[in-house]
């Protein structure tokens, strides 16, 4: 169900609120585009200066506007038990088709810790769940070991693989099984990723390459590798610019010279320096997108 290209949402923003026709015409965009799954409200969709209302709202209208073309994967993480209980329930409710949970980052849990909380969460819903290991920055690193106990329980259905650490899709084969859905969080490391087992990529780079992001990863899937080679050549520039400062500033910059999304943030972050600006371009004129 889940493979493919899946864009991680930015979520657009119209003198500080919520742009809700921008995101609606972004999730027709990227339907058309060929992405196979859609993730609002991850880190790229800003999740930590959303408000819980917006948040909930986001999600709403994302799988309300997808209507079941393509599936749609919520951000539904927290550091905070109760809280991430919360968000998997709202997805739920909604008819989203997963719930991306990430590990709990600040508080820093042990591995025992980590299995208590997915175990809550997977118990509080009748929904999928994607583990979201993120180390760089939620300090934790779920293990092999422990995602292995944890891909034993019905509803924990993959992970979004952060650590950009190939080797770990082999290593969670063997400890989660072979159907055990691993998509890389990790827009550079995606070719070798899915060489390793990897089904796709929920990708900060497809908020603006979505076609091809979704022909590279379809090249992947269909073991052309040459052809994905080739694609991962043209992306590459892009996938390092867009990450200069914080990707979701990168991806809102490249969204706004499409003309398809303002590059508005929210503090702590902030728009882009120029020089950082002059790479996002060249990046994307090498893509063939300008």
């Amino acid at each position: 169900m889940f493979k493919g290209s899946m864009p991680a949402l930015v979520t657009p923003f119209s003198n500080g609120e919520l742009d809700l026709d921008t995101l609606k015409r972004l999730v027709e965009w990227h339907i058309d585009q060929g992405s196979t799954a859609l993730v609002p409200v991850g880190t790229t969709g800003e999740s930590p200066t959303l408000t819980h209302d917006e948040h909930e709202t986001v999600i709403a209208e994302v799988v309300k506007t997808a209507a079941g073309r393509v599936p749609v994967i919520a951000g539904a993480g927290s550091n905070n038990t109760v809280e991430g209980k919360r968000f998997v329930q709202f997805a739920a409710e909604v008819g989203a088709d997963a719930a991306l949970v990430v590990t709990p980052y600040y508080n820093k849990p042990t591995q025992r810790g980590l299995i208590a909380h997915f175990t809550e969460l997977h118990n509080c819903a009748d929904i999928p769940i994607v583990i979201y290991n993120i180390p760089g920055r939620s300090v934790i690193d779920m293990t092999p070991a422990t995602m292995g106990e944890l891909a034993k329980l019905e509803r924990i259905i993959g992970v979004k693989d952060a650590t950009g650490d190939i080797a770990r899709v082999s290593q969670q084969r063997a400890s989660c099984g072979a159907d055990f859905i691993q998509l890389s969080g990790e827009d550079a490391t995606a070719l070798g990723f899915n060489a390793h087992g990897g089904v796709g990529c929920i990708s900060v780079t497809a908020n603006v390459a979505p076609k091809l992001c979704a022909e590279f990863q379809a090249a992947t899937l269909a073991g052309d590798y040459a052809l994905a080679l080739e694609y991962q050549d043209k992306l590459m520039p892009l996938h390092e610019a867009i990450f200069i400062e914080p990707g979701l500033v990168g991806a809102k910059y490249g969204l706004s010279k499409l003309g398809l999304c303002s590059e508005e943030v929210r503090l702590p972050l902030t728009g882009l320096e120029d020089s950082t600006k002059a790479a996002i371009d060249a990046a994307m004129a090498h893509a063939g997108l300008l």
